[in-house]
């Protein structure tokens, strides 16, 4: 037997799901919530491995994702950090970028740097943007400023030289001093998280990585420890925000890559699941407790971009963070989101969430705002004699009580404002999912739309049919689908170099010997850490521009790259190029940077299909109730037991699908099938 498992921090809950190979050859699937544990994230874990009855000395591979660094980030829970660069270059962290969202704020203001002026220092020493040593590194100084942080109370310190991506000589002089001198505090330096330019981004990433390194490495230390103590037989494998997983030790190395580990989990999930169904064009659709977030997946590929930033919106130009994270667009409406009412009377959802605790005034914990779970428990999307899976007894009148409030306010009946929270909170996920759709070329009507977490399945068909999608894929445990999601993951590293190349007929030599020296770079990596040449999958990625432009587009190349390639790889990018910004120019096309993609397997999940039996499912029933689906009115709908459900089964809304994770919101006219692999599909 094989158990495998894998589990995810959320902002609300802690997932769990486990695949246990028989001896007969069937799959045994268990899957588990509980509640998320801040600040001890780990306790959350230990209590959700012992509500599943898991063991950790019987778990053959482990893989884990959390929200550990990017809440340490946004709730400013990280330590204080020192930053050391380039003699003239330490303010580009607070000069930033001249672009502001709020454009016609005169009064607008930069969002304040991580690392005051007065931890900021500088060292004499330059290389230029090709590499070559302009100015020697002087580190004479570095004693005194590590006497000075030290007495300002530092505890981690970020090292970002100005072009170091061309050659981090300097930079890793300076680290390994550093690190003589003062081996106990956290330190990191610029080159080992980006090798492509932009001083500030690159020098703020830096500086996010050693703010929250301590805190991070503290949390996977503890994680392992206590899951080795219990028998847990090598430690787990981590969910990075590249859709892989790495090990524990190189996260906590440099923390900041799994800045976004349990989206990315989910959409790698969705992208497996298109192509085990056949579906290789997805839109997959998250949605949480605290956040809706979504992306796009074309041909099965997902879209990895270190063009990540944090805190970014209407009002704020936020923080950039240079890691390989997949392409997303992340809104605050969750199933936690709260319903409020401006000055002008006007009804919103979130950003703003109930979090775990109190929660939804549903939960009985003392919340008192509406939230997305309450308007669909009063609506009767959701059952209130079957909440959370049948374990908490919803509190109805805490839940009229907050809608109540609400109606007061709008003059209106909990009845209406709960349909209105449904409809803002289906529009607002619905132009998140237009963002990576048509606002980049693509037409909805060519993707299935593959909805996850303990939210999605109750917006999904209101979603698909406004945007038009072929259909509307459930997947099987959709509650815990991010945890799915990273026993489907390969051990991956994705490696980003700027180089500046003509792409002209001389362009194929030096495109080859770029891609070679960061392939055998990636071997090298990976032979470090016990990974035979053999196993390891390479790759090769593009970055390409017309020239002296500013945006770029990524193209797959498929090497050794010679000269007979070059006009194909440039018409390659004119059609990329045309999708995304919707015409060509006649200008020559120039290469900015290579993206290589090193994949390993270390367990991976391998699933078959179970045949299809017949397609009655009335055994499922298990009862009727009126649900108010919003736009479209009040039925009868047939409740169905998800547990029930087997592939094959078929059936028509109105219907509500009821499963112990997570509740499906059938529309009227809706035709639901299950497939091979428990997963239900909807046509609209």
């Amino acid at each position: 037997m094989t158990l495998r498992v894998a589990t995810d921090v959320g902002g609300t809950f802690t997932d769990l799901v486990a695949f246990e190979t028989l001896p007969d050859g069937s799959t045994k699937i268990t899957t588990a919530k509980s509640d998320t544990t801040p600040p001890n994230f780990e306790q959350g874990v230990l209590a959700v491995l012992a509500k599943a009855g898991i063991q950790p000395s019987d778990v053959d591979f482990m893989a884990h994702g959390t929200t550990v660094v990017i809440n340490a980030l946004t709730e400013r829970k990280g330590v204080k950090v020192g930053l050391i660069t380039t003699r003239g270059f330490r303010d580009s962290l607070e000069i930033a970028r001249g672009n502001r969202p709020d454009f016609f704020n005169l009064a607008y203001e930069k969002p304040a740097p991580f690392v005051p002026r007065y931890l900021r220092r500088e060292l004499e020493g330059r290389m230029s943007y090709k590499g070559e040593e302009v100015d020697p590194l002087d580190l004479s100084p570095l004693a005194g400023i590590v006497a000075d942080f030290k007495a300002e109370g530092v505890e981690a310190v970020a090292i970002s030289f100005l072009h170091a991506y061309a050659n981090p000589a300097h930079e890793e002089a300076a680290l390994a001093e550093l690190r003589r001198i003062w081996p106990e505090v956290a330190s990191v330096a610029a080159h080992q998280i980006a090798r492509e330019w932009r001083e500030y981004e690159r020098t703020n990433t830096a500086v996010l990585s050693a703010y929250v390194q301590p805190a991070a490495e503290r949390y996977l230390r503890k994680l392992e420890s206590g899951l080795m103590s219990m028998g847990l037989k090598s430690p787990p494998y981590i969910m990075q925000s590249n859709c892989g997983v790495d090990s524990l030790d190189a996260t906590a190395r440099i923390p900041i890559t799994m800045v976004e580990s349990g989206p990315a989990s989910g959409f790698w999930g969705a992208a497996e699941l298109g192509r085990l169904i056949g579906e290789p064009n997805v839109l997959a659709l998250d949605i949480g407790g605290t956040t809706a977030k979504c992306s796009l997946i074309e041909d099965g590929q997902v879209r990895i971009m270190t063009d990540y930033w944090i805190e970014r919106d209407q009002r704020s130009s936020g923080y950039p963070i240079m890691v390989p994270v997949v392409d997303l667009v992340e809104i605050g409406n969750g199933g936690g989101s709260i319903a409020w009412v401006d000055e002008f009377s006007k009804l919103h959802v979130g950003p703003q969430s109930a979090g775990a605790m109190p929660g939804p005034a549903a939960y009985g914990r003392g919340g008192q705002n509406a939230t997305t779970t309450d308007a669909n428990l009063w609506l009767g999307r959701i059952n209130k004699d079957y909440f959370v899976g049948g374990e908490v007894t919803a509190d109805m009148a805490a839940t009229e009580a907050a809608l109540q409030k609400l109606a007061d306010k709008l003059a209106l009946t909990p009845d209406d404002v709960a349909r209105g929270i449904i409809r803002i909170a289906n529009n607002n996920m619905v132009n998140a999912l237009k963002l990576v759709s048509l606002n980049r070329g693509h037409d909805p009507r060519d993707f299935t739309l593959v909805a996850f977490g303990g939210g999605g399945a109750m917006h999904a068909a209101a979603l698909g049919a406004e945007l038009g999608v072929k259909k509307v894929v459930i997947p099987t445990g959709a509650s815990v689908f991010s945890a799915w999601g990273m026993m489907m993951s390969d051990l991956r590293r994705d490696y980003f170099v700027t180089h500046l190349s003509d792409l002209n007929d001389g362009a194929a030599a030096t495109l080859e010997t770029a891609f070679t020296a960061a392939e055998d770079q990636a071997r090298a990596q990976f032979s470090a850490e016990g990974v035979s040449a053999d196993k390891v999958k390479l790759q090769r990625f593009g970055k390409f521009r017309y020239q002296n432009q500013e945006h770029t587009v990524e193209v797959p190349l498929s090497g050794p790259v010679t000269a007979a390639d070059i006009a194909r790889i440039s018409a390659d990018f004119q059609e990329a190029y045309e999708r995304e910004y919707t015409y060509r120019l006649k200008a020559p096309v120039e290469m900015v940077g290579l993206h290589l993609v090193a994949t390993a397997e270390v367990g991976k999940l391998s699933m078959q299909a179970a045949p299809l039996g017949a397609p009655d499912a009335t055994v499922a029933v298990k009862s009727s109730r009126d649900v108010d689906y919003a736009e479209g009115g009040i039925h009868r709908a047939t409740i169905y037991d998800g547990t029930l459900l087997r592939p094959g089964m078929e059936f028509t809304g109105p219907a509500v699908i009821e499963d112990p994770g997570t509740t499906i919101v059938i529309h009227p006219g809706n035709q639901v099938s299950v497939d091979g692999f428990g997963n239900l599909h909807i046509a609209l």
